[in-house]
């Protein structure tokens, strides 16, 4: 694959360009961070967990689910192979035994740092052919799609 993508529209995104560039930016950046991932033995959404942990060891597989905005499966299926890995342990809740509570380890409070740093070089890559009044209006822009499309059943579109 290579690294550009075209500028050229294909005709059927033509009713779309913005949806257009919002998937060929997303592809791009998570295809970057999914290389970075890589370098520190982590699956694509693994940090995202573990970010989690790191503010609040000690939830519990519900609560991680609705931070990280997965789906069930994807979160069952991560938290099995980071505590596979040693990153985590799950343990049944002491209040109701069906309930997992999800704690670090020592491995995985060592990747703290490392995801970090990942993030900061992957915002400077993003960020270095714009300004900052740039950055801070895609930012809002961003938030707003976002919500749009969240929001996308709760309202009619607007004509």
């Amino acid at each position: 694959m290579s690294d550009t993508t075209s500028p050229e529209l294909p005709d059927a995104a033509g009713e779309g360009p913005l949806s257009y560039a919002i998937f060929q930016l997303a592809r791009a950046h998570r295809g970057h961070a999914a290389a970075m991932l890589r370098a520190m033995n982590l699956h694509p959404g693994q940090e995202l967990l573990l970010m989690q942990l790191f503010d609040h060891d000690g939830l519990t597989q519900g609560e991680l689910l609705e931070r990280v905005g997965l789906d069930h499966s994807t979160v069952s299926k991560s938290l099995r192979r980071m505590q596979d890995a040693g990153l985590l342990i799950r343990e049944s809740a002491a209040h109701d035994r069906r309930v997992m509570v999800v704690h670090l380890t020592d491995a995985g409070r060592a990747l703290k740092e490392p995801i970090a740093d990942m993030w900061r070089s992957l915002e400077e890559i993003s960020v270095r052919d714009l300004t900052a009044d740039q950055v801070e209006a895609f930012i809002a822009c961003a938030r707003v799609i976002e919500k749009s499309v969240r929001d996308r059943g709760r309202r009619p579109p607007i004509e």
